[in-house]
Formats: structure tokens, C-alpha cells, sequence
């Protein structure tokens, strides 16, 4: 098969939880665990930081991997979900695993990815892991899928643990509260591996706590540590919640013999971009207007991201927003700017949530604004409508993001 082939199998056969919803979730390990042992466990041949959370996670993973270059380690990066292409889930010093490598995985396992009815998501968990080890990488940084406890990455033992935030998203699978999405968050806690965690909320941190204690692994709160403030080519300042949590990470793999200079992580926090490839965070497309899209996508991101939004200066502010179907719209809804020009739109995913029905949830909150048949076509009608001197924003999913990068 050539890639593309291939790709469209991995997509059409097995599902992704990320285009399909719960159809596509498994909640355990067992697939995992048989295609970790088919593969001669090559997540046991390498060194790895395992990063959970609500929102931040990918900007954390990115920060760390690209510290961890300017450092002269090879670093190991798997990552979800892809904007453009599949192979942006797994890289290596942020250059995208090769079609080739794809391509013979697949070919190569396909009988026994086939007859075991493995998912998307562990199929391509086990294709990072096989990767990383044949490329026999110094470190890898593995983000979780969704959750933590049953996401599939979670066979990992690594060198710390890094839980970013929790916030109500998900609450299908993981809970519909903050105390029960943490449990879930927990579950990466390793026995006697260090666990840092960026945001302390009073109904997580007794989760985090007990969990650490029980698995006698030291605990770090980090935005209740010191730690010197370094500037990041990543803009938005919900991102200084993340670099907290990337020094303390890069603290303690310091204190497990890994060699980091100080202007290292200097450079590095400042080339996330450039040694990584990341997009789509606060990322800044055109001025005159000027056009800024996030893939921020709950309650918890967009704050972070209306607030950053807040402190910009325009004339009128146009947002061009899509969502997958099944968001918890009544938890964004409220905090959705209300003085400004609304364009609806539908990712092109099977999830995305039909425009117009999105165009009548927030009129119900007295928000109006247009639907369009895509993002594209939304994002012309904001531009051709904008003065040079206003602000487009384009988020709501990383769908929407993805089309128009």
C-alpha cells in the first residue's frame, strides 16, 4: 500500500476516539498489553516522561522535547491528536517518522492488528513505541490519549510523571467531576516515580496525594514552587502555567543524572516551534486583521484563551467557531464573548457539530451569529467582513484549527 492507502485503512478500519467519539473508546488495557508483547515490549528499551491533563499537555510535551534537544539528547515525541498529517504524532528531534516506517508497520503487523480488532489509538501507540526503540531514542515524551489510568500509553514506567491540570471534559468516559476525572488522571502514578502536577485545585489534590503516597512516589505541586520565569516563543500567557510545570519536570530528571544547562532551557523554551514543528497554540496566521487561532476546546482552555483574547487591542472582534457533537456546550456557552461577531461553522470530521444547531445554542444565550457549510467559508466571510484594524479569532476544536493552518 502506499501511505496515503495506508492511512485511510488505519482511519476507516480501525476507529479514532478523536474523529468518531465513544464508539472508538476502549477502556482497559488488555489490546495494549498483547500488542506491546507481539512487538517484544519496546517500551521497555527506552527512557520516557509520561504527560497527563486536562489542557496544556501537548505545549508541555513540545516544551520539554525541545529542552531536551537543545540539551543534545535524542528525543522521542508522541503526541495526539495531528493537525495535517498522521506522522505528526510520533517524531523524533521534530522531524516526523517516515512514510516508509509507517507503511511497513502496518504491512507488517496487519494480520495480527486485523485478527486482535485493535483500536486507532493503541495500534498507533504501539507504532510510537516500536519506533522510538528502534531508533534507539535517549528519552521519549509520551503524551496520553485520553485519561490516563486505561488510555494506552499507560504501560509505561517513566522517569516522572506530569499531570497538568484537570478540568470537565471528557465526562463520558472519565467522570463528571473534577474529584473522578482525577482518579483517572492518577491512574499514569507509578509506584516510587516522582509526579509532578501543575495545577493544585482543592477537589484534585487530595486525589494526587493519596495516590502519590500509596505508590510512595514524591509529589510536586508546581505553581505552589519558586522557580526562576523564562520567556517561550509560545505565546498566551496561560503558557507561564506550563513552564512551571516543564522546570520542575526538567528539575527532577536533572536529579536522575540527565545534563541540562541553564541555557539550554533557555533556548529551548524559546525554539518550541523550530525544533518541534507544534501549531496551532495562540498561533498568530496574518495581521491586517490580524487572525490568531488555539486549539483550545473546554471550559478550562478557552478562559485561559478569552482572557488572553481580552488584553489584545482591536476595533471589533470576529470569532469563527466549530465544535465536535459531543461538547458540553452549557459549560463554554456562559463565558463566550458576547460583544462580538459570531461566524458557525462544522469541522469536517464525523463528531463536528452541524453549524446550524450550534448557531442555535448560543442564540439561546442572545450570542447571533451566521453558520457557513465550512470552516473555510467562515473564516472568508469574517475576513472579507474585518477591518484591518480588527481581530479574528478561529478555535472551538482542533478541527477547526487543522483546516485552516
Amino acid at each position: 500500500m502506499t501511505y496515503q492507502a495506508t492511512v485511510n485503512w488505519m482511519f476507516s478500519r480501525l476507529p479514532m476516539y478523536q474523529r468518531q467519539g465513544k464508539s472508538a473508546y476502549k477502556a482497559d488495557l488488555k489490546n495494549t498489553l498483547l500488542l506491546a508483547e507481539y512487538l517484544n515490549n519496546p517500551h521497555q528499551t527506552f527512557k520516557s516522561i509520561h504527560v497527563a491533563g486536562t489542557n496544556g499537555k501537548g505545549s508541555t510535551s513540545h516544551m520539554l522535547a525541545s529542552v531536551l534537544q537543545e540539551a543534545g539528547y535524542k528525543v522521542g515525541l508522541f503526541t495526539s491528536p495531528h493537525l495535517k498529517d498522521f506522522r505528526e504524532r510520533i517524531k523524533i528531534n521534530g522531524t516526523l517518522v517516515s512514510k516508509a516506517f509507517v507503511i511497513d508497520f502496518i504491512k507488517q503487523n496487519k494480520v495480527f492488528l486485523e485478527s486482535e480488532s485493535l483500536s486507532f489509538f493503541e495500534m498507533t501507540s504501539g507504532m510510537a513505541f516500536d519506533y522510538f526503540a528502534k531508533q534507539q531514542v535517549d528519552i521519549a515524551i509520551i503524551e496520553v490519549g485520553l485519561g490516563g489510568r486505561l488510555d494506552s500509553t499507560n504501560i509505561i514506567t517513566p522517569e516522572v510523571s506530569v499531570i497538568t491540570n484537570i478540568g470537565l471534559d471528557h465526562i463520558q468516559f472519565l467522570g463528571n467531576n473534577l474529584e473522578a476525572i482525577a482518579t483517572e488522571k492518577a491512574g499514569i502514578i507509578k509506584p516510587h516515580v516522582p509526579v509532578v502536577i501543575g495545577e493544585t485545585q482543592k477537589e484534585t489534590t487530595k486525589v494526587f496525594q493519596e495516590v502519590a503516597k500509596k505508590n510512595g512516589s514524591d509529589i510536586y505541586f508546581t505553581d505552589a514552587l519558586t522557580h526562576q520565569t523564562y520567556p517561550s516563543d509560545l505565546k498566551g500567557t496561560y503558557q507561564q502555567k506550563n513552564i512551571k510545570t516543564v522546570l520542575q519536570t526538567l528539575q527532577i530528571l536533572k536529579q536522575n543524572s540527565f545534563k541540562i544547562s541553564e541555557n539550554q532551557v533557555r533556548k529551548g523554551l524559546l525554539q518550541v516551534v523550530k525544533n518541534t514543528g507544534l501549531q496551532g497554540r495562540w498561533q498568530i496566521l496574518q495581521e491586517h486583521p490580524k487572525v490568531i487561532c488555539d486549539t483550545a476546546h473546554n471550559k478550562e482552555g478557552l478562559k485561559y484563551v478569552i482572557k488572553q483574547l481580552e488584553e489584545e487591542v482591536y476595533n471589533s472582534l470576529h470569532i469563527v467557531f466549530g465544535v465536535v457533537n459531543d461538547k458540553d456546550l452549557s459549560s463554554i456557552l456562559s463565558i463566550m464573548p458576547k460583544k462580538a461577531t459570531y461566524y458557525f461553522c462544522k469541522p469536517d470530521v464525523p463528531r463536528g457539530m452541524d453549524a446550524n444547531i450550534l448557531q442555535q445554542e448560543f442564540l439561546h444565550t442572545g450570542i447571533k451569529g451566521r453558520s457557513y457549510i465550512s470552516v473555510n467559508e467562515a473564516l472568508d466571510a469574517a475576513k472579507n467582513k474585518a477591518s484591518i484594524k480588527d481581530l479574528i479569532y478561529v478555535g472551538g476544536s482542533t478541527f477547526v484549527v487543522a483546516e485552516i493552518i
